[in-house]
């Protein structure tokens, strides 16, 4: 019996981050796949992660980044990955979401950092209000750059069943990311890895037995 259904933000909500590195990149005349291969050096420790618990400025971060870049034989600010993470929101998810919420619980666990605007670090006024009415429909959110930290430790799935109120084998969870499901599979969670919307509503109706598209 699903009691609940938690949702990633980026890359499941709303169009993933890397579709927009990638076009960067290719701006630039980088690799495919640059970016996130300095974020997987040193996962726990690198600027990336610093960032998304908050234990570094945003200046700190621009730095530190660049300095992770050059390693890699590449000049890249922290300052320019930032601006690439907010997606396009995916109107199919959301409607998703509220059929959800008409019947189970809801909750979020998003890793973001401190710039832009709200949870989805949203970049203009407009998508920054399209953003805080979606978040207004989770019963909880918790935000790694405001909880100090972040998928995929098993404890924010934990924190996230407990503040709902459900346990992780009545929980579906929902990412873009094979890395941050793992662990809530441990824990009992029903994962579905978001390659695609229609995709994810597919797997997500049979998880939960009721429609959602």
């Amino acid at each position: 019996m699903i009691e609940a259904v938690i949702w990633d933000f980026g890359g499941v909500l709303t169009s993933s981050p890397f579709e927009a590195f990638n076009r960067f990149e290719a701006e630039r005349g980088l690799p495919k796949d640059f970016i996130r291969s300095i974020n997987a050096t040193n996962p726990d420790t690198n600027a990336w992660a610093l960032f998304e618990r908050s234990e570094c400025t945003l200046d700190e971060f621009d730095a530190l980044f660049a300095e992770e870049a050059a390693a890699k034989g590449a000049t890249v600010r922290g300052r320019e990955v930032v601006e690439l993470l907010s997606g396009d929101i995916r109107p199919e998810m959301v409607e998703a979401l509220k059929r959800c919420k008409a019947r189970v619980k809801v909750g979020c666990i998003t890793n973001n950092v401190a710039a832009g605007s709200g949870a989805g670090m949203a970049r203009s006024e407009s998508k920054a209000a399209q953003v805080a009415e979606i978040m207004s429909l989770f019963d909880h959110v918790i935000e790694s750059s405001k909880a100090g930290i972040r998928k995929p430790d098993p404890r924010i799935y934990e924190m996230a069943c407990e503040a709902l109120g459900v346990t992780p084998a009545g929980s579906v969870y929902l990412d873009d990311l094979g890395i941050n499901l793992k662990p809530a599979a441990l824990l009992g969670m029903k994962t579905i890895k978001v390659t695609s919307a229609a995709q994810a509503l597919a797997e997500l109706e049979q998880a939960v037995g009721f429609p959602v598209a």
